[in-house]
């Protein structure tokens, strides 16, 4: 018999004071509770009911047995509600992968899901773009943000946004009042630019290079916010994700110019491992990202 099964049929005799009362609220004939107890002593080796009276009473391991198994009753009915929290979405966790750039498109995801799951914890881990697949097969995070595929099968990649690489100068720089410039206007310009490598930033010095026009820069930050706040004071220009620097241009503290070789649009995608199984919180989280 189920240890468990035996220490509930134990607490029915003893809350019950009777076998048979125990027998009827377990479903059982009184015969069959009054084994189910004698072979738990046997396992046991140790006597737990007092039958000498009128009155069933404890004895000293009886008193013993009794207390774990209501604590045994106690965590399975615990156990139960938390499956239960689970599989509502109630509660939970789920584990992130961005970098820098992927925050505006990551923020409002994370808002309409806290507004529909607010007791699940949420946890978003910086992670570079090159890094990330090995972080999410190393199980560090759930899902992944990225405007890079990887060229893995095992990835299942979800389109969530697009966006261009624009190029930003302070409102009162010289190239301001145009609306679009040719690569060659910027042979004599100061970049800012961001020093974590990327395929954009490989992109704007390739073609630079393949344009033949000189690519000065002068500066390289490691955030992005670093990078928009020194163009905003004029120390320079640069390249940046639209949406990075979307609320700044609306604001008038930059002003975005087309450059004609360099109009690049991309892709941003949630990226999972396709046949990993999927916790209860991150099926509610993918659910809010296709809804």
């Amino acid at each position: 018999m189920d240890p468990q099964f035996s220490l509930r049929i134990f607490q029915a005799v003893v809350n019950e004071r009777s076998f048979t009362r125990a027998g009827e609220r377990l479903g059982r004939t009184q015969s069959a509770i009054s084994q189910a107890i004698h072979r738990l002593e046997e396992d046991l080796g140790e006597t737990l009911l007092d039958r000498s009276g009128r009155d069933l009473l404890l004895t000293d391991a009886g008193k013993v047995v009794f207390e774990a198994a209501c604590r045994q009753e106690n965590l399975n009915q615990e156990l139960m509600h938390q499956l239960q929290e689970l599989r509502n979405k109630s509660v939970g966790r789920i584990t992130l992968g961005a970098n820098e750039s992927m925050t505006p498109y990551l923020l409002p995801l994370l808002v309409r899901f806290r507004r529909r799951y607010p007791k699940v914890k949420v946890v978003v881990r910086r992670s570079r773009s090159s890094e990330l697949p090995e972080n999410m097969l190393r199980g560090d995070v759930d899902f992944g943000f990225s405007s890079h595929l990887p060229k893995d099968e095992r990835f299942d990649a979800i389109s969530i946004a697009r966006d261009h690489l624009s190029f930003v100068v302070a409102p009162n720089h010289r190239l301001a009042s145009r609306d679009e410039i040719s690569i060659r206007d910027l042979s004599m310009e100061s970049f800012i630019a961001h020093n974590v490598n990327s395929p954009y930033r490989e992109k704007v010095i390739q073609t630079f290079t393949d344009s033949r026009v000189d690519l000065n820069m002068d500066l390289e930050m490691p955030s992005i916010e670093g990078i928009r706040l020194m163009v905003q004071a004029g120390e320079g220009v640069a390249f940046l994700p639209y949406l990075c620097v979307k609320s700044d241009l609306e604001a008038g503290l930059l002003k975005e110019v087309k450059v004609q070789e360099l109009w690049h649009e991309r892709e941003i995608y949630l990226l999972r491992i396709e046949k990993k199984p999927l916790s209860h919180a991150a099926e509610a989280f993918l659910s809010v990202i296709k809804g």
